[in-house]
């Protein structure tokens, strides 16, 4: 399976509409005996349905031009939703100034403003807990990616 997932990631970096776009996850599962292929993409100013589409046409091309899927099988492409965790770097550098919620691998959930993003880590505008009698104040927090197990980006209907 894993072979077959990568050569559908190639087929699909290939076909990308533009250095803007990239792929942020290919998942195969089996649902009724078809193969189901769910390809997430994500452009650095947002992604549209016309961009889906022209990615999914593509793929199927090749997908049935090199007989890569013999057997029935069912193509999505679409963004990740808002409740889709980040994953990349890329995918944080355009989420710079919103509010994420980092679960880490220690357990703990940290809440803040993303404010920076290097090749190790993140710099967060957290909350620090209030003391009685003085004003909630915020610090800048560090975090490495490979201390994060999820990051989620945080809606905000205000």
């Amino acid at each position: 399976m894993t072979d077959l997932k990568q050569a559908i990631e190639g087929i699909a970096e290939k076909h990308l509409p533009d250095e803007n776009h990239f792929i942020v996850a290919v998942n195969i599962s089996e649902k009724t005996g078809k193969k189901h292929l769910n390809i997430l993409l994500d452009a650095d100013e947002g992604v549209t349905i016309r961009a889906c589409a022209k990615l999914s046409r593509a793929i199927s091309e090749e997908l049935e031009a090199n007989e890569i899927m013999p057997d029935a099988y069912v193509l999505e492409v679409s963004s990740p939703g808002l409740d889709f965790p980040l994953s990349s770097k890329r995918q944080f550098d355009k989420n710079i100034g919103r509010e994420l919620k980092i679960s880490l691998t220690s357990g703990e959930d940290i809440q803040g403003k993303l404010v920076e993003v290097t090749e190790a880590g993140v710099k967060l505008l957290a909350k620090k807990k209030k003391e009685k009698g003085k004003k909630a104040t915020e610090e800048e927090v560090p975090l490495l990616f490979e201390d994060m197990k999820k990051s989620i980006v945080q809606v905000s209907f205000k």
